[in-house]
C-alpha cells in the first residue's frame, strides 16, 4: 500500500466509522436512564475500529501493553498541563469577549459517576482506538516526515490523527454551542491529540495514547462535581 493510499483509506475509513456510529445511535434508544445516549455511538465506534484494525493488520502495526509506572508519569503531567493551559486561556478569551462559560451539553446532564465511567474511561478508550489505534497506526510508514513544534518532532501520522480527532468534534455545532466554545473544544482536542500521538509513537504502545486521553478528560470529572 502506498503512502498516498494510506492517507486516503485512513481518512475515509475513519470518517465512515464515525459517521456510521453517529447515524446508528440517532435511531437507537437503550431505555436505560443511567446509560447516556452517546454510549451507543462510542460502542459502535469502538467495535468498528477494532474490526478495522484486525482486518487491516497486514498494513497496520498495532501494539498495546502495560508500561512501567515511572514511564507514564511524564505523559500524564504533559497532558494535564496542556489541558489546564488551553482551558484557562480559552476561559480568559471567552470572558474578555463577554460570553458565558459553557459546558458540553451532555456533561451538564450527567452525574459525576456517569462522567467518570462514560467520559473519563469509556470515551477515552473508544476514541483512541479509532484515531490512534487505527488511523495513526495505519499511517505509521509516514512517520519519517516530521515537523518541529516547541522543540518536539511531531510526525505526519501524529499531526493527521490529531487533526481528524479535533475535526469530528465540530459535530458539537449541532447542539447549539457558541462559536467560542466550539473553537475551545477543537483547539483542545487537537493539542491533546498531538500529545497522545507523540507518546504512542515514542513508546510504540497504544496504552500511552489512552492514558493521555484519560488525563485530558479528567477535568470533565472535576467539572461534573462542581455542577452537582
Amino acid at each position: 500500500m502506498t503512502n498516498t493510499n494510506r492517507i486516503i483509506y485512513g481518512i475515509l475509513i475513519t470518517g465512515i466509522i464515525f459517521a456510521t456510529a453517529t447515524i446508528i445511535s440517532l435511531n437507537t434508544h437503550l431505555g436505560i436512564n443511567f446509560i447516556p445516549k452517546f454510549f451507543v455511538t462510542l460502542t459502535i465506534e469502538l467495535l468498528l475500529s477494532i474490526i478495522a484494525i484486525i482486518t487491516m493488520r497486514k498494513h497496520l502495526p498495532y501494539n498495546i501493553s502495560l508500561p512501567k509506572i515511572k514511564l507514564i508519569l511524564k505523559p500524564i503531567i504533559i497532558a494535564l498541563s496542556t489541558t489546564i493551559i488551553i482551558n484557562a486561556f480559552m476561559t480568559i478569551i471567552t470572558k474578555m469577549a463577554g460570553e458565558k462559560i459553557e459546558v458540553p451539553p451532555a456533561l451538564s446532564e450527567l452525574k459525576p459517576i456517569q462522567v467518570f465511567l462514560f467520559v473519563f474511561f469509556y470515551a477515552s478508550i473508544a476514541e483512541e482506538f479509532l484515531f490512534r489505534g487505527f488511523l495513526m497506526n495505519l499511517l505509521k510508514p509516514l512517520e519519517t516526515t516530521s515537523f518541529t513544534i516547541l522543540k518536539r518532532k511531531l510526525s505526519l501520522p501524529v499531526i493527521l490523527s490529531a487533526i481528524a480527532f479535533s475535526a469530528v468534534h465540530l459535530i458539537l455545532i449541532t447542539t447549539g454551542v457558541s462559536t467560542l466554545f466550539l473553537l475551545r473544544i477543537v483547539i483542545f482536542t487537537f493539542c491533546l491529540g498531538l500529545v497522545a500521538g507523540y507518546y504512542q509513537e515514542k513508546h510504540n504502545n497504544h496504552f500511552y495514547a489512552i492514558i493521555v486521553h484519560m488525563t485530558g478528560n479528567s477535568l470533565a470529572v472535576i467539572a461534573s462535581l462542581s455542577l452537582n
